[in-house]
């Protein structure tokens, strides 16, 4: 199991909210209210960690060890969200998020396979690293940077524990976890080519809500997300293609092969697809 082991490793890393931000260093001089209403909208995404820790929960019924881990995961992820309302709530108060707000982006999601959600939040957590870092570069304002660089550190520790799960994975299942973990990486390494930021938070995940059926969507901003990459953060092509590397890197290593590009990586998925071939027909049936 590696829930024992991952346990120890994050409670050993674990910030406290009191202890580690650094709310005397405030300089109100510093905070926009332009800024100041995206953290409104930062703090009601990262409250998504709960339906999505819903769902991890109900499609991973036969997976204990898994599911464990999901209490650390949901733990530190609606941390996020709490520390993002503190700030607002000591510094913002009428911007901190209602309770209304927070309830409307829990939902339930479709079922879907539990390899290849998997490989979906691993991308995620790669994406939120990057996307929180380059966050705190943006902001001005002393606290909010710190809080910032605390998270995208999180979000980056959670990949990890990811892609362990993922390499056990592919010990467990061999090609057809190749197969999920390839093709969701073709996808979320491809953003360059889709009209919006391919994330988790940001994908249409219940048929009967459509198309009110993203996290975004459901936001009292459902524009804030593509706002606050292309015009506020500037989440430009240089950084996007530091998630694609990332991604890449990361493949190269589960697989034990190297991938370049997308472009390989999509050869890769072809490859693998047929091995598994007849196989896989039975086995998922």
């Amino acid at each position: 199991m590696l829930y024992p082991e991952l346990f120890k490793q994050l409670e050993a890393v674990r910030w406290d909210m009191d202890r580690d931000i650094p709310w005397q260093s405030f300089d109100a001089t510093k905070l926009s209210d332009e800024q100041a209403q995206t953290i409104k909208m930062n703090a009601i995404t990262e409250w998504a960690a709960l339906p999505a820790t819903e769902m991890f929960l109900r499609d991973n019924r036969d997976d204990s060890d898994f599911s464990a881990f999901m209490s650390i995961w949901f733990f530190e992820e609606q941390k996020h969200s709490l520390v993002l309302m503190e700030y607002l709530r000591r510094f913002r108060p009428e911007l901190a998020p209602t309770e209304k707000e927070l309830h409307e982006i829990r939902f339930e999601f479709d079922p879907a396979p539990a390899l290849e959600t998997l490989m979906l939040h691993f991308c995620g957590e790669i994406r939120l690293n990057h996307w929180y870092r380059r966050a705190a570069e943006w902001h001005t304002e002393p606290v909010i940077k710190q809080i910032y660089s605390t998270l995208s550190q999180d979000e980056a520790r959670h990949g990890g524990a990811y892609l362990r799960y993922m390499k056990r994975a592919i010990g467990k299942f061999g090609n057809e976890a190749k197969v999920a973990f390839a093709k969701v990486g073709v996808l979320m390494a491809s953003a360059r080519r889709t009209a919006q930021a391919l994330h988790p938070t940001n994908l249409h995940v219940n048929k009967t809500l459509f198309p009110n059926d993203t996290i975004q969507s459901r936001l009292p901003n459902p524009e804030w997300l593509e706002h606050w990459l292309d015009k506020q953060i500037n989440f430009d092509a240089v950084w996007e293609s530091k998630v694609v590397d990332r991604i890449l890197h990361n493949m190269s290593l589960l697989m034990d092969r190297s991938f370049k590009s997308v472009q390989e990586l999509n050869r890769y998925r072809k490859e693998v697809t047929a091995l598994a071939g007849a196989p896989a027909a039975p086995s998922a049936a």
